[in-house]
């Protein structure tokens, strides 16, 4: 599901001494982790015909995922979710090699020469500790999805936390995530998964539930044990099978849960069958049923209405006597009540809008809403277009509205630079009594790889500075979302994660196993680097 704004668009300084190698005998120990490894790889190599090489964070000691290790002939190693990379190439093993260090967020010294990495003896049933300096604000902490997530573990034989460290649902890979409890579980689900069996998998939306952590989850710093729906083959079977055999592809998007008319919670989604990412042939609203564990259409959206309908990661928020769900394409600046009903008619949805009443953005012929003393009116209104940060940005140009009268205008709180937000998330934090965002800029550094993160007064702003949290150069980082599920210590601690993805990035060497899979990362939002 490339919910790129609803679909729009179609390596590294430590020391020398810190960063030199310790080597030791025997099987390397995992990241402070609980649960055992269910799966085994039979007929791969014995751990002592293996050297293994751990890469973990100076700062925590914590395991890094995602380094690639590289050699001269360029054979490329890429740590797994516990930091660990598995060398068993038998032209190099009794040799001494070289690797070329590198990995997004996070440096290793450079040699006279400026090489970043490091000469090692391979020794079977040794290891190698390599300690790497985080530059990211936030940790970078395991893979979520995807086949592999501790294969280099499991060879080395190492203890993974998950029950499906290898393979689990026969995914591949899966794109987009989003999340919500329900029913005493978090309840998942991704757009398209592909499978080992066909580059072609499901592209009618795939769902998992997983226990929520103190309840017989694992802490989010560990990992997620997702149960995935099936078909007869163990694959992620199809979540919302419209009827007939509709053409293009279905996904779900706006995931959450509301109160129907006798008081009962229905997890709801917005359906949406395209044809690529551009062309919507319908979309309304599906509602979970569980007998029948699957999305069932309930209401169809007009094929015109462009933004009175669920979107992106909902939030709540009480305003006078009525519990809205708030809604955001970039920023939340459409809402609706709480309920079922509500959700499920167009005529429900407000927008938070400066224009005048009935009318749509159209560029310098907008009409804005002033009163007597030309202050500029923000407001929520039905049947009037909402105002998002593209939208002021071309009205500030036009001259029709002041920089200072915006809303959603976020600039890098260390340079001033404007930062485009494609999308993120916007959810209140009990720790800074504040909302805040984890969003990706559309534009950086890398076209869709790095993390911002700000926060506001109020969910629509205004939003005014931003920090930079994680970067992926010359990768794609999309569709990223806080899980407040995973909160810890009241808000301090937060966990967001996002789709890893070449797509849209022009690298034509994917990363192996976690291209096109989740990551997740932590944050601690008390970080002073993260002061405004």
């Amino acid at each position: 599901m490339l919910n790129i704004n609803r679909r729009q668009l179609m390596r590294h300084g430590l020391g020398a001494a810190a960063g030199a190698a310790a080597i030791s005998a025997g099987p390397i120990s995992g990241a402070a982790d609980t649960g055992a490894a269910k799966q085994t790889i039979a007929g791969t190599h014995a751990a002592g015909e293996i050297f293994g090489i751990r890469v973990i964070d100076s700062q925590t000691g914590r395991g890094v995922p995602l380094v690639e290790l590289r050699t001269v002939n360029n054979i490329r190693y890429v740590t797994d979710s516990s930091g660990v990379a598995a060398v068993h190439d038998p032209g190099l093993l009794r040799n001494r090699v070289y690797f070329y260090i590198s990995s997004p967020g996070y440096t290793y010294p450079k040699d006279a020469f400026g090489y970043s990495g490091i000469a090692l003896e391979a020794t079977p049933g040794k290891t190698a500790l390599i300690r790497v300096q985080r530059t990211n604000i936030a940790e970078r902490l395991y893979r979520i999805t995807g086949e592999g997530i501790y294969s280099d573990s499991v060879q080395l034989g190492i203890e993974a936390p998950i029950k499906a460290p290898l393979l689990n649902g026969r995914v591949m890979g899966q794109d987009s995530c989003l999340g919500t409890v329900y029913q005493g579980r978090i309840f998942w689900i991704w757009g398209d998964t592909a499978g080992p069996q066909y580059p072609l998998g499901n592209f009618r939306t795939s769902g998992a539930t997983s226990a929520i952590p103190g309840h017989g989850g694992l802490g989010p710093d560990i990992g997620i044990n997702l149960h995935y729906f099936t078909d007869a083959s163990g694959f992620c079977r199809a979540m919302c099978p419209l009827p007939g055999e509709p053409k293009g592809v279905v996904w779900l998007d706006g995931l959450t849960t509301v109160a129907d008319r006798q008081g009962r919670r229905r997890l709801i989604a917005r359906y949406s069958r395209r044809n690529g990412l551009i062309s919507l042939l319908e979309h309304g609203l599906a509602v979970w049923n569980d007998s029948a564990q699957i999305f069932e259409k309930a209401a169809e959206y007009p094929l015109h209405e462009h933004w009175r309908f669920p979107v992106g990661h909902p939030s709540t928020v009480q305003d006078q006597n009525s519990l809205y769900l708030l809604f955001s394409p970039q920023f939340p600046v459409v809402r609706v009540k709480a309920n079922l009903n509500a959700v499920m008619h167009c005529r429900h949805y407000e927008a938070f809008t400066c224009l005048q009443s009935g009318t749509t953005f159209s560029g310098k012929k907008s009409r804005l809403d002033r009163d007597a003393h030309g202050r500029l009116i923000w407001a929520w209104k039905k049947e009037t277009a909402p105002v998002g940060s593209e939208q002021e940005k071309q009205l500030i140009s036009h001259g029709l509205m002041k920089p200072d009268e915006a809303h959603f205008q976020l600039l890098d709180a260390r340079s001033g630079r404007p930062i485009l937000i494609q999308n993120g998330s916007f959810f209140w934090n009990n720790y800074l009594r504040r909302w805040i965002m984890i969003g990706v800029e559309r534009g950086g550094d890398s076209f869709l790889g790095e993390i911002w993160f700000a926060s506001a007064e109020k969910p629509y702003g205004p939003w005014r500075l931003a920090k930079k949290v994680a970067t992926h150069p010359n990768y794609s980082f999309y569709n990223p979302v806080q899980n407040p599920f995973f909160d810890q210590d009241n808000g301090r601690i937060i966990y967001f994660q996002g789709t890893y993805s070449a797509t849209f990035s022009g690298n034509t060497h994917p990363t192996p196993r976690y291209d096109y899979n989740q990551i997740m990362y932590r944050l601690d939002i008390s970080d002073p680097r993260l002061r405004m």
